[in-house]
């Protein structure tokens, strides 16, 4: 007779799969408060560059142990065979953002600062393969879209110390343009292929669909 997922609630631990997760974020929480712990806090009128992620890193860690007393009181799913693709490809995209935001030297050579511009694309594209169902077209457009959001958030609004593009990309605007515009333009730029990008899907399988129908009732 097959098992039932009753077994889940066997003993003290009702929800196996919750629990787990739970001791995940919370361990990434833990990590992340470790990393930032050099980084100035500041205030609310004026936010250092350490407050944002504390706070990020402390709501990841709450949302963690309720997980934790999820998988202790309610009865759940047991835990399945698992994965390293999804891992090691958050893991990759996480080591190619801190090499490439900045010139990271690395031996006898230094990789190149793409700055926000660069890095934070090419973070969300990697790490979004870490799911097997993933596109490229959507994984770019949400890659240019959450950038343009983190580049008014953090270098408009907020006024954070991070590199947002590189200086040769900075070099391209006229003499004129202050940072604020150049930032506002890079990301409204961003922005719009992203919207271009996810209109450009839609409109053509709409099409296939009904080049199939039409033949389907030829």
């Amino acid at each position: 007779m097959p098992a039932s997922s009753d077994t889940a609630t066997r003993g003290p631990i009702r929800g196996p799969r919750s629990l787990v997760g739970g001791l995940l974020l919370v361990g990434l929480a833990a990590l992340a408060l470790y990393l930032t712990r050099d980084l100035s806090h500041g205030t609310l009128r004026s936010m250092g560059p350490g407050m944002v992620p504390r706070a990020l890193a402390i709501g990841l860690g709450l949302s963690g142990l309720a997980l934790v007393g999820v998988g202790l009181v309610r009865s759940g799913h047991p835990l399945e065979r698992f994965s390293l693709r999804g891992p090691v490809v958050i893991l990759l995209a996480i080591a190619t953002f801190a090499l490439t935001i900045r010139p990271f030297p690395l031996g006898g050579i230094t990789t190149p600062g793409l700055g926000l511009l660069g890095a934070g694309p090419l973070t969300v594209l990697i790490g979004g393969f870490a799911s097997p169902e993933a596109r490229l077209r959507e994984n770019l457009a949400l890659g240019l879209g959450l950038t343009a959001f983190a580049m008014l958030l953090f270098g408009d609004l907020l006024n954070l110390p991070i590199p947002m593009f590189p200086e040769a990309y900075a070099a391209l605007f006229p003499a004129g343009w202050s940072q604020d515009g150049r930032l506002r333009a890079t990301a409204g730029l961003l922005a719009g292929i992203a919207v271009a990008l996810l209109l450009i899907g839609p409109r053509r399988s709409t099409a296939r669909i009904d080049v199939a129908g039409h033949s389907g009732g030829a």
